[in-house]
């Protein structure tokens, strides 16, 4: 397999651990920075889809018998090849998406390892089998995984999908993004030196309607795990139910960050602008809509500008860049659309704004924006939007407070900043599948999933590992 530097191609798929070929039909990987063509993978067809899911089947049966401490082994063994790699991985999202470097290396590639880590500890004390009255119900794995990714986070999304998938017993198919592909051969060669035998990983590159459809539609495919848009989860979903397999979808989020009064404002305001503007808003949990105290608002406001100002946006490579480009040139039109549309609707705009960034007109850089005074209802404040656009909503009470973060189609993510016992208590009475409590800190153990249009089933931890289980009762 060629190395994913810049300029090079990956030559083939990898099905049954080793390189396919790919053909002669090729997709551009173009960097946001410039528009140079950073790589090209292969355009796969549904033929190269269904010899990967035939390895996965082919290799179902012995890697299902294989021990849950053999499996946790090598899972171990793949978190620490991962480390290994991790300025090679860093260096190919800076390249694919513009994610900062800085980022890409403390997120993009710090954070799999982790998780897969976290996960292979999970397998001593997993409930493989239980008694329940004279019934022995034990957890099997499901089957072949067909598992989708977008390209905000490439890596972090399969490794947040194959850990688990792999500790329950399952065989995967993994199609990446054909926008972000450059870390799939790096999981490759690690997954293969970690000790995995062939066959139990497959990669087929190409586009979703393509090798996409065909691994959903697929009859050996058992269950399909996705993150990505809603409106694509939805397409899945329906696809899927023809061999009626089960679909784990992680979709889109328009998550609030509440503030009560008597809240640390400074700590509010930090966190928020964090969550909003990290990797170019680029993240489906971001908190998008700040939902402050009418009066406190102005003071909020003054804090945000503050606090703004060091997320300056530049050139990707540089250590001191905190704000990159958006991934590509269709995301920089879809967010600049956006800010215009919070424009002609009357939002207040605070900082930031439409148009190219000056001195960066040619790439795919927006400013971070904060628009004031957003009509809870309006586009901006209704549509995830998946760039660094925060929208300032006042309330005037606590239940009006709680109305607005859930007034919204998504429920993945959200925030409660004030007194702790308070700010538990509206925490509760949010419709969304996590939230953080005065900027409570990330828990790779701990559920991660959405309420309503956000999707279905929960990753990380225990209760991720579950999702790709089926249940078997044995009556004795």
């Amino acid at each position: 397999m060629t190395e994913t530097q810049t300029g090079l191609s990956i030559a083939g798929h990898w099905i049954n651990g080793k390189l396919a070929p790919g053909g002669e039909q090729r997709i551009e990987v173009v960097s946001p920075v410039d528009g140079a063509v950073v790589a090209t993978i292969p355009g796969g067809t549904a033929q190269d889809a269904e010899a990967a899911v035939a390895a996965a089947r082919a290799a179902f049966a012995g890697w299902a018998a294989t021990a849950p401490a053999e499996r946790a082994r090598i899972i171990g063994n793949l978190a620490q090849q991962l480390t290994e790699r991790a300025e090679e991985i860093a260096a190919a999202v800076t390249a694919e998406i513009g994610s900062p470097i800085m980022l890409s290396r403390f997120g993009q590639a710090g954070l799999p390892p982790v998780v897969a880590a976290t996960v292979a500890g999970l397998a001593a004390d997993f409930p493989w089998s239980e008694e329940i009255g004279n019934s022995l119900v034990v957890r099997e794995p499901i089957g072949v995984v067909g598992a989708i990714t977008p390209w905000n986070f490439p890596l972090q999304q399969i490794i947040t999908k194959l850990a688990p998938a792999l500790l329950a017993g399952n065989t995967i198919v993994y199609k990446p993004a054909e926008l972000a592909p450059l870390t799939a051969p790096i999981l490759a060669r690690a997954t293969a030196d970690a000790g995995l035998p062939d066959g139990v990983f497959n990669i087929v590159y190409g586009t979703g309607p393509v090798v996409g459809e065909a691994i959903v539609t697929h009859p050996d495919v058992d269950m399909i795990s996705f993150t990505g848009s809603t409106g694509v989860g939805k397409r899945i979903s329906a696809l899927a139910a023809g061999t009626v397999k089960r679909v784990a979808l992680e979709l889109g989020g328009k998550s609030a960050s509440v503030v009560l009064e008597g809240a640390d404002l400074e700590l509010a305001v930090t966190s928020t602008l964090r969550s909003a503007f990290t990797n170019s808003g680029q993240i489906c949990g971001a908190w998008t809509r700040m939902i402050v105290p009418a009066s406190q608002q102005d003071e909020i406001l003054r804090l945000i500008k503050q606090g703004a100002e060091a997320y300056t946006v530049g050139d990707p490579n540089e250590e001191t860049t905190l704000v990159g480009p958006l991934a590509s040139e269709k995301q920089w039109a879809r967010v600049n659309g956006y800010i215009e549309r919070g424009i002609a609707d009357g939002a207040t705009l605070v900082l930031g704004g439409p148009g190219r960034v000056p001195g960066l007109e040619h790439g795919a850089y927006i400013r971070p924006t904060v628009f004031a005074d957003v009509d809870p209802d309006s586009v901006i404040a209704q549509e995830e939007i998946f760039g660094p656009v925060l929208s300032v909503i006042a309330y005037d009470d606590e239940d009006e407070a709680v109305a607005i973060a859930n007034n919204s189609v998504y429920g993945l993510a959200g925030a409660v900043f004030g007194e702790p016992d308070r700010a538990l208590a509206v925490a509760k009475r949010m419709r969304t599948g996590q939230v953080d409590v005065n900027a409570g800190q990330f828990n790779p153990l701990a559920p991660f999933g959405g309420y309503k249009q956000s999707g279905n089933g929960r990753e990380f931890g225990r209760v991720g590992v579950e999702e790709f289980t089926e249940i078997k009762s044995i009556q004795r």
